[in-house]
């Protein structure tokens, strides 16, 4: 009888409701931006999607702003590129077979979660899953990352209404829920049996706290000051509390409540509160989020605190993403520069049981070709480094750009502001520089006066008399003819002249310390005044050879007409396909196949240059209902073409 019952206990545990993902990562920073604009869609490309897989992982979480990619109150209507960017992501994860969630991580830790907040998750969420309802089971919907500061009483109806929305247009997908108290697994048991059977549940885990959080800043109170806090407690290496620290919450947990907080047997505890929940309820559980903040933690109590937590995770069969995979709590050793093959944090991979992929050292080699910076999107390798206030940067502004779909617009921002681009690694252009390489971009602006300043900066490095140095030139009226139309600004990297360096609030005269060997980042400065009521463009920014790329042309194969990504896609029953002729001339739009039959013809036509826009339903030349699958449409005129990709869905 013993071992019947034995068995029964094994069948029922083997029962228990599992998620079909395991491990993987959050893309932090991606798409966590202030509007779908500022996004730098080429933070992450495909390539990291392969990685991430070949690490052992099967699931990414997505973290979105997801109501900032909107167009705001009363209707909150998605803008079409954010579509645009999250399909290609979609695109990704589905042609690699790995899962991808959405989490709405609208979210400020020092904002609480509003009691109306379903007045926009229910029409964001209803459009999102109107868009993605026939995509692959392996995308996800997450309703709201840690919704804090509002009663489990009051969210969890919210939580209801927003499943019901998502449920009236979309069936198929799965969504992800969780509790109020910042997805704490203490809320867990305030949540009620929600009336859907195609859910997952999920929570966050940062215990013991006092040792993930140690050093950062957006705590409260702030626990930059605190450092060396061990994992497991050890009293011999406990630190001292800090001055600023002595009276709050921080000096008892060090003093007292650590010594039994900061326990294996502790956290196991801790977990195991999401265990009860999800064996007595018998669904799906997710850890979202869980990490060590690398700064202030020692680098082998942190590799401690990993091998521990999503292994005790996959133990009692719950699932998990780490947070985050580049950031402060990432995969990636300190100091480096997030590169796959060199900087991986091979002893944290090892003891969370992922792959390691084989490590080489990175050698800094001279650049000795061109380079593009901004070509629509950001290149890949170099980062936003922007800083606007109040004011408005937008690198995907659709009005008349000098090549391609996009160009950079720049107003209303203070002095000192810049449009900034980030090399990383470092850019070594001294071989260039020696060669009469030049900057090359396209600028315009509405104000005859404006003055800007455009300049490399260097690194500093450890020697305190070093620091990071400028080199510059100004586009002012003598160079860039601020009449509103553009002009095309060529500069020999050697014309640039060293302006100095502010460092640590203090400004540093030029000393000819400018190294071309290590340079940082390239801005354009409002330096000389504000940009106040005055619009400025910006395009094609690369570093060229003058030989090749003559001041004043357009480019070897100039775009004579844009064509934009069609909207919804998928879609189904119908798109439109936007396009501009730059001339007035014949214009031919077709539909193909896969295998690159014409299957119908929209437009075969003299056009006048400017906007237009064609509908296609499915149908081919024939009257006929295509099939569900991939298409593709193609513009012609004037010996120019362009091609695009679309999903037809029945």
């Amino acid at each position: 009888m013993r071992r019947f019952f034995a068995f029964l206990l094994l069948v029922s545990s083997l029962a228990f409701a599992q998620t079909p993902f395991h491990r993987g990562v959050n893309l932090t920073s991606w798409f966590q931006a202030d509007n779908v604009r500022q996004i730098q869609f080429t933070k992450f490309t495909k390539q990291d999607f392969i990685n991430i897989k070949s690490l052992g992982c099967d699931v990414i979480r997505l973290p979105v702003n997801l109501h900032y990619m909107t167009r705001g109150a009363p209707d909150y209507t998605i803008d079409p590129l954010f579509l645009n960017f999250f399909d290609q992501v979609v695109d990704w994860t589905e042609e690699l077979n790995l899962h991808l969630i959405l989490d709405n991580h609208t979210f400020s830790s020092s904002v609480d979660t509003a009691p109306n907040v379903g007045d926009i998750l229910v029409p964001v969420w209803s459009q999102v899953a109107e868009h993605y309802k026939n995509r692959s089971n392996l995308l996800y919907f997450e309703v709201l990352n840690e919704p804090h500061g509002i009663m489990d009483a009051v969210w969890n109806p919210i939580q209801q209404r927003v499943i019901d929305a998502i449920r009236a247009v979309d069936t198929k997908h799965t969504i992800i829920v969780g509790p109020a108290g910042w997805n704490s697994y203490n809320n867990l048991q305030y949540m009620p049996e929600y009336s859907d059977d195609n859910l997952i549940y999920t929570f966050h885990f940062y215990d013991p706290f006092l040792f993930t959080h140690q050093g950062a800043g957006w705590t409260s109170p702030s626990l930059e000051p605190l450092a060396g806090v061990p994992f497991p407690y050890d009293a011999a290496q406990m630190p001292a509390c800090p001055a600023v620290l002595k009276g709050t919450w921080v000096e008892g947990a060090l003093n007292y409540s650590y010594k039994t907080e900061g326990t294996v047997a502790r956290v196991k505890q801790l977990i195991d509160i999401a265990v009860k929940f999800k064996n007595q309820r018998n669904v799906p559980m997710f850890c979202g989020e869980f990490g060590v903040y690398i700064p202030n933690s020692d680098p082998d109590d942190r590799v401690s605190w990993y091998g521990l937590v999503p292994a005790y995770l996959q133990e009692n069969g719950i699932a998990w993403t780490m947070w985050d995979y580049t950031g402060g709590f990432g995969l990636f050793e300190p100091g480096g520069n997030d590169l796959f093959d060199y900087d991986l944090n091979v002893p944290l991979l090892e003891a969370m049981g992922l792959t390691v992929p084989p490590q080489k050292e990175f050698i800094l080699k001279p650049d000795s070709t061109a380079f593009d910076i901004y070509l629509d999107f950001i290149a890949v390798n170099v980062s936003d480094a922007s800083w606007a206030g109040d004011g408005i940067i937008s690198f995907f502004n659709e009005t008349d750009p000098v090549f391609g779909e996009y160009c950079i617009h720049w107003t209303e921002v203070g002095q000192y502001n810049a449009v900034a681009f980030r090399f990383k690694p470092l850019k070594d252009l001294a071989v260039l520089v020696d060669k009469g390489y030049a900057l090359d971009f396209w600028c315009k602006s509405d104000a005859p006066d404006t003055k800007i300043d455009v300049r490399f900066i260097d690194t500093k490095t450890d020697d305190p008399g070093d620091h990071p140095w400028r080199t510059r030139i100004t586009v002012g009226p003598e160079i860039g003819f601020w009449d509103g139309n553009w002009h095309h600004v060529q500069v020999p990297l050697k014309d640039f002249t060293e302006h100095g360096s502010w460092d640590d609030n203090a400004w540093y005269n030029p000393q000819g310390d400018f190294d071309w060997k290590a340079t940082d980042r390239l801005e354009f400065v409002s330096e000389h005044h504000d940009l106040k009521g005055i619009n400025v463009w910006i395009d094609q920014v690369r570093v060229v050879d003058p030989a090749v790329v003559k001041t004043g042309d357009q480019q070897a194969n100039p775009e004579k007409i844009k064509l934009l990504q069609n909207y919804p896609n998928p879609f189904n029953p119908k798109t439109t396909i936007r396009y501009r002729p730059v001339y007035d001339g014949f214009v031919d739009l077709a539909v193909y196949n896969v295998r690159g039959r014409k299957i119908r013809s929209l437009v075969h036509s003299r056009q006048q240059a400017g906007e237009h826009s064609i509908e296609w339903d499915g149908v081919d030349d024939d009257g006929r209902q295509v099939g569900s699958g991939i298409y593709f449409y193609k513009i012609q005129t004037d010996g120019f073409e362009k091609t695009r990709k679309m999903i037809y869905v029945r």
